[in-house]
């Protein structure tokens, strides 16, 4: 295959050295906004630089705003195109890449890499299996180190769009319900330009699933002991937990703690299911399996995401049906 990368940041990056080491890519071609960077990746990484779209496939890595141009193009050529959440900014920029991967059938996977995660995963499927018994609780946190660079809060959509998301699809995608209502809050507890962007640096939410499960979320953008994202799951038969591991940055008040370090971000932490993600795309890219993460999940995700946005800003719960176009 002839894979094409738009966008090399850091994860931009990170997706070009596993494409690069990828049996099934013949060829990478790479591009960036930044002339120099790109020509030093594609050297690295023995790539090109040249048209993107002009591959087998293509992975979108380029700043938000320019997802919803990009993947409509990638359609429009027929190019089965990975691209980083979110598909776009908003709702209805959305739902249009939405109608154009229906009208053209080009096969659309969109980053959500905590589906790939091993934990995630076992988590599904002991539930799918009747192990854990009848679900009746879940709780999800995510906290980050450390905040994102002042100038990036005020494009970000907000800690539920930018950060909350990823929990809101690995959600419905381990217990296969839909979201009902969310009750969302949030403060400001660090650098006042979270605020001065509307935005908050610590959130909350209670959601409730449509068969009546209660699920409870809670964020952080200064996370100081490391990089935390967990899962519980609890059932009328056992407990199951995901991100409990030897670099969890967590210690019991018993005296317990973690062995390793700490795991000091995403990439670090979710590193086995970017590579594992990126095998997927391109599986579903060469017709051998259908699109594992699609706009549609996508949506969906972003819909939970405007209803927690709205519940907090209104202090009320927010029906999911309210937010739904």
């Amino acid at each position: 295959m002839r894979v094409g990368l738009l966008g090399l940041g850091r994860i931009g990056a990170f997706h070009a050295a596993t494409l690069a080491a990828h049996p099934w890519v013949d060829e990478l071609v790479v591009a960036d906004a930044d002339a120099a960077r790109a020509a030093e990746v594609a050297a690295r990484l023995n790539a090109r630089v040249g048209d993107a779209l002009d591959a087998d496939a293509v992975v979108i890595a380029t700043p938000t705003a320019t997802h919803a141009e990009l993947l409509t193009r990638a359609c429009a050529q027929g190019v089965p195109a990975f691209c980083e959440k979110p598909v776009a900014a908003g709702v209805e920029d959305t739902i249009r890449v939405l109608k154009a991967v229906r009208r053209s059938g080009t096969v659309v996977h969109i980053g959500f890499q905590r589906r790939f995660d091993a934990g995630y995963t076992a988590a599904r499927e002991a539930l799918r299996s009747g192990e854990l018994g009848t679900l009746h609780r879940v709780h999800m946190i995510t906290g980050d180190p450390a905040p994102p660079a002042p100038d990036y809060v005020p494009m970000s959509g907000g800690i539920f769009r930018d950060c909350h998301i990823h929990d809101f699809d690995i959600l419905r995608w381990v217990t296969g319900r839909e979201v009902e209502s969310v009750y969302a809050t949030g403060s400001n507890r660090g650098e006042a330009f979270f605020a001065e962007a509307g935005d908050v640096d610590n959130s909350a939410a209670l959601l409730t699933l449509d068969d009546g499960t209660l699920v409870t979320l809670q964020g952080s953008r200064y996370n100081g002991a490391g990089y935390d994202v967990r899962m519980e799951l609890a059932g009328t038969l056992r407990t199951r937990a995901v991100g409990l591991d030897p670099r969890t940055p967590l210690t019991s008040a018993e005296g317990l703690q973690p062995p390793g370090e700490p795991w000091p971000d995403f990439q670090a932490r979710f590193e086995a299911a970017y590579i594992a993600e990126m095998g997927a795309f391109l599986g579903a890219a060469r017709g051998e399996t259908d699109s594992p993460c699609t706009v549609e999940d996508a949506l969906a995700a972003l819909y939970l995401a405007e209803a927690a946005e709205l519940s907090r800003h209104e202090g009320r719960p927010v029906r999911t049906a309210e937010v739904i176009s």
